[in-house]
């Protein structure tokens, strides 16, 4: 983590946002039916935390009770200690007694193909597949890696490992073949499930070659499940390590009794990435990771039994396991999977989704919010959004103008707006407001949720009242990681070393409003420091959005003899707008005159597009390589590698 102080100077986008007339609150109709309408559940938990949590844990079915709601030793926690659990218990068996027949997954293929699975059918899927693995020797505590396209098997693939006791390691598909076996290697895994590929954007992947290759880096891989997703393609198996998954299931029995997991046994690790370059082994836990999913789910997006809940990230994020599979399905919700890109086979693919299944709450990035402003007002127009009644934003910070074009053109201003702000390493969502009570912000995530204590120190641990500062998380909560993998000193120094080991340290900037309200400013280590003035490169970010031209901005820093930082600012236009000198000039004025002089850009770069990842995150990293002129580092992960080099043909350009 960098030590960089976060002590901007308060910026005019702040104070606009402070005063602006810009404030959302509560459809009336909205919460006149909503799950949570007040402050009840802010004033229990402020009263007693703990009772707090313990009363949300008491929504779920446990096979023993426990002991100590909360073991605390900085930076070490345990929660529900004692109790036993198994979170598939909680997804699927309990809601066979009520609602055996709803729907639990809708799946859309990016070729158009559909699938419905009801709860008895998903449980009856997860239990063959379970016990398919155990057939394979698979037991309690052996890591499996899941490296699969967004189908429903891949969800089966997660349920079945938490069933069995087995902990699951899920690798983004769109990794690269040294990605996967790195993550493989060091949590040594005894098998690996994946797939003969998936769709994206009309073509078909090959998922299964690249985890041979990462295979033969590897030594303790015994076995590797095969999905079929298409039979039409000719997929190498090598016989003895490889086994087709519909073979596997198709004698396996649909009864498989959940293994008793202490409510401390680990449920999953998942990779993110860190500032050394080495991937962290995110260890998340069952109990606590169970609790707060499923409450987090609830009342964020105040889930009604009618409701069709979409979210649109992939299984191998953090929010693909907790706000597509876990939290979802512990509550009965009907959730829908889509395989493919937004874009595919056109712009509108996203609303023809929406307006087909009825879709109500809706989740998403704001890239590809910002992503839809670039493509046109018109495609969602074309679409009839009406059963929408709730979205929300996932990922990083939404800047105010996607955030009204999000409220305009797609809620049609009549859809409360959850920006969520959390992490990997949080497990669940930290920071947002609830939907039927909070007053919405354009700008701020919201308040801290109940049960969560965020506040804002400087660098000696003070808390800042006014300006910006570090944000921090000051009394532990039941979804927080619990070490990384293999490298519980790490865990200490990444997290708890910034001040002391009872508080835990994210690495973004805040800032807070009278209300309460975190405005989160990105991480630390993206403030730049221009002339000693430090500057945040999501500031400078939504100010160039605010330009009318402006469809998407990614800025970075770069060396500067003089000021120590120069700011480069990647941007993409709106529409048919001619990208010329002259516009250059009008944005860095307009950053000046949003921010001051001090944050105009020493560089703009036009683009047709941004380096991005298949989950839609801005690679940084890439950009700050073509700003210094570096050599370029991995692109395996992106939607579209040549967008890298067309960046620095533009930056060269931009030069001269």
């Amino acid at each position: 983590m960098s030590d960089t102080s976060p002590d901007l100077p308060t910026d005019q986008v702040f104070d606009d946002l402070l005063h602006e007339d810009r404030s959302f609150p509560p459809p009336p109709d909205f919460a006149a039916k909503a799950n949570i309408s007040d402050a009840s559940l802010y004033e229990a938990a402020n009263e007693d935390y703990l009772q707090y949590w313990t009363d949300q844990a008491a929504e779920l079915d446990w096979f023993e009770p426990w002991e100590e709601t909360l073991e605390w030793t900085p930076p070490h926690c345990k929660w529900f200690v004692g109790g036993k659990l198994n979170i598939t218990h909680n997804c699927l068996d309990r809601h066979l007694e009520t609602k055996p027949d709803a729907t639990a997954i809708l799946f859309e293929g990016e070729p158009g193909d559909q699938r419905k699975l009801t709860y008895r059918e998903l449980h009856a899927e997860t239990c063959k597949f379970a016990n398919a693995l155990k057939s394979l020797g698979i037991t309690k505590g052996d890591r499996i890696a899941i490296y699969m396209p967004m189908v429903p098997e891949a969800a089966i693939a997660m349920l079945a490992c938490a069933r069995i006791g087995a902990i699951h390691s899920v690798v983004f598909g769109g990794f690269s073949a040294d990605s996967l076996s790195d993550r493989i290697n060091d949590s040594e895994c005894k098998a690996v499930i994946t797939a003969d590929g998936g769709w994206r954007r009309g073509k078909f992947l090959p998922l299964k070659e690249t985890t041979d290759t990462a295979v033969q880096a590897t030594s303790s891989i015994e076995h590797v499940i095969v999905y079929q997703r298409d039979p039409s393609f000719d997929c190498p198996m090598t016989s003895g390590r490889d086994h087709w998954y519909h073979e596997l299931v198709a004698n396996a029995s649909e009864d498989c009794p959940p293994e008793e997991m202490d409510a401390e046994d680990v449920l999953f690790i998942l990779y993110t990435s860190g500032t050394t370059g080495k991937p962290k082994g995110i260890v998340h836990t069952t109990g606590g990771y169970s609790v707060t999913t499923y409450s987090t789910t609830k009342y964020i997006f105040d889930l009604k039994d009618d409701d069709i809940y979409w979210c649109t990230a992939d299984v191998g994020w953090i929010t693909g396991h907790s706000y597509i599979v876990y939290g979802p399905l512990q509550n009965g919700a009907q959730i829908l999977m889509y395989e493919g890109a937004p874009n595919h086979p056109e712009n509108d693919r996203f609303w023809e989704i929406v307006e087909k299944y009825k879709v109500t709450v809706f989740y998403t990035a704001p890239t590809a919010i910002r992503a839809f402003m670039k493509w046109g007002d018109d495609l969602p127009a074309k679409h009839d959004l009406s059963s929408l009644r709730l979205l929300g934003s996932v990922g990083e910070p939404i800047n105010p103008e996607a955030w009204m074009w999000y409220n305009q053109h797609i809620g049609q201003n009549k859809c409360p707006i959850v920006d969520t702000w959390w992490q990997t390493e949080t497990g669940a969502i930290m920071i947002s407001g609830l939907p039927g009570h909070t007053t919405m912000k354009p700008g701020f995530a919201g308040p801290a949720l109940p049960g969560i204590k965020a506040t804002i120190l400087d660098e000696d641990a003070n808390e800042v009242t006014s300006g910006s500062g570090l944000l921090a998380i000051t009394q532990p909560w039941p979804s927080m990681l619990r070490t990384l993998w293999g490298d519980d000193q790490r865990y200490i120094d990444t997290y708890f070393s910034k001040w002391n080991p009872s508080i835990y340290f994210p690495g973004d900037g805040a800032k807070r409003d009278d209300e309460g309200n975190f405005m989160v400013l990105g991480r630390v280590d993206d403030v730049l420091n221009v002339s000693g003035h430090r500057i945040g490169t999501m500031e400078v970010e939504s100010a160039l959005v605010d330009h009318p031209a402006v469809a998407e901005s990614a800025v970075v820093g770069r060396a500067h003899d003089l000021k120590g930082q120069a700011i480069v600012a990647f941007v993409t236009v709106k529409g048919n707008t001619e990208m010329s000198d002259d516009l250059n000039n009008e944005l860095r004025v307009h950053v000046a005159d949003k921010i001051g002089a001090i944050a105009r850009p020493d560089q703009i770069v036009f683009t047709a597009d941004l380096p991005k990842t298949r989950s839609g995150k801005i690679m940084r990293r890439l950009l700050r390589d073509i700003a210094e002129g570096r050599a370029i580092g991995d692109t395996t992960t992106l939607a579209d590698a040549s967008v890298v080099a067309s960046l620095q043909a533009q930056h060269a350009d931009s030069e001269g």
